[in-house]
């Protein structure tokens, strides 16, 4: 199986994006997910290469100077332990690397994951409008 990595969401369709967000309270739909990549500063997409489907991506958004956050970083269950968050977490740390300030918030148990990219854990407060 073959993944390709692109910096873009031109010539991704809804269609293409089926599956994530399962495990959400207010789940969003394909096309919500199509909106909020278009919608993203930097996005990075991991793409099956045999069916082009998308099955991983990370989203950022960031004033382009300072700061940088990076809200959503997902891979479809069948696709995760193949490296892919890691390859879109190196990718989208890449795109942000001039800036000072790159945050992300996430549970407890991933803070491992992320301290493998140099990222510490950090005190944060947060609104969730469910």
């Amino acid at each position: 199986m073959g993944i390709h990595y692109q910096a873009s969401c031109e010539g991704i369709t809804a269609e293409q994006l089926v599956g994530f967000f399962t495990h959400w309270r207010n789940p969003r739909t394909a096309t919500e997910h199509l909106e909020i990549l278009r919608g993203s500063d930097y996005v990075v997409l991991a793409l099956d290469e045999r069916d082009g489907r998308v099955v991983g991506f990370v989203t950022a958004l960031t004033d382009g100077v300072q700061a940088a956050f990076i809200p959503l970083l997902e891979v479809l269950p069948d696709y995760r332990g193949r490296g892919i968050g890691s390859e879109l977490m190196r990718r989208v740390l890449g795109l942000l690397s001039d800036l000072t300030a790159i945050d992300l918030t996430c549970r407890p148990e991933l803070q491992t994951f992320y301290a493998r990219f140099g990222m510490q854990p950090s005190v944060g407060a947060v609104l969730r409008n469910y």
